[in-house]
């Protein structure tokens, strides 16, 4: 075989080699990175929320309820043991009490405007608050109006009610409702309450053209909205 010849066959195959090894190096690493289902964006059963001062965000770990897919409710996010644990688009596994110092934390204020009493005539005030949706494989973060439907096309706008004491002694669990609540930690400004269930005034759902499948984990970002 001529030298040249041999130089060639040489370089070929030191070029297979190169881009062989480099392949295995790329699969190894990306099998070690690989998580368990329910680790997304920081937060784990293990540790299903993280507050991060300096970013300004408060992450919860939570899994979606297809059954809202189809299916109207005022329930954004509850957390699983609440007696509403079962009646939301995405079941937390924090609890209210650890939201609402969350929301403390990153200094947010309380409104604190919600009663029994007034709750079907007081849209709830307090810091407006923005939450964003992730799951392992989305490739980015989605407002909440994305995720989930108003049937009437308005925007969800939710505000940090307060309610910690309403919240402990009605043990529902809920985070998030769809509608102003005397209850909830956050709520949705932009419905008093009885708005979905008594009145029937509005729909809400998740909406399954971008949400992933039922029982797969995600988390939300809440933060405050500039």
């Amino acid at each position: 075989m001529k030298p040249k010849k041999i130089l060639s066959v040489l370089m070929a195959a030191g070029l297979v080699f190169t881009v062989v090894g480099c392949s295995s190096s790329s699969n190894s690493t990306s099998q070690n990175s690989n998580q368990p289902a329910d680790y997304v964006a920081g937060v784990s059963l293990d540790k299903p929320i993280k507050v991060d001062k300096e970013a300004g965000t408060i992450t919860v770990l939570t899994k979606i309820n297809g059954k809202y897919f189809d299916e109207a409710t005022r329930h954004n996010s509850v957390e699983q043991s609440g007696t509403n644990g079962a009646k939301s688009i995405f079941t937390a596994f924090a609890k209210p009490e650890e939201f609402y110092n969350a929301l403390i934390e990153i200094g947010a204020k309380p409104g604190n405007n919600m009663t029994a009493n007034n709750a079907t005539t007081t849209h709830v005030e307090g810091t407006p608050i923005k939450a964003e949706i992730t799951w392992n494989g989305a490739g980015k973060k989605y407002d909440i109006n994305e995720v989930v439907k108003d049937s009437n096309g308005k925007q969800i706008d939710f505000r940090f009610g307060g309610n910690l004491k309403n919240a402990l002694d009605k043990n529902t669990g809920c985070l998030s409702c769809l509608d102003s609540c005397p209850v909830g930690i956050i709520s949705n400004t932009t419905y008093t309450y009885g708005a979905v269930e008594t009145r029937k005034e509005v729909k809400f759902s998740g909406n399954e053209d971008v949400l992933p499948e039922d029982g797969t984990y995600a988390a939300i970002i809440y933060s405050i909205k500039k």
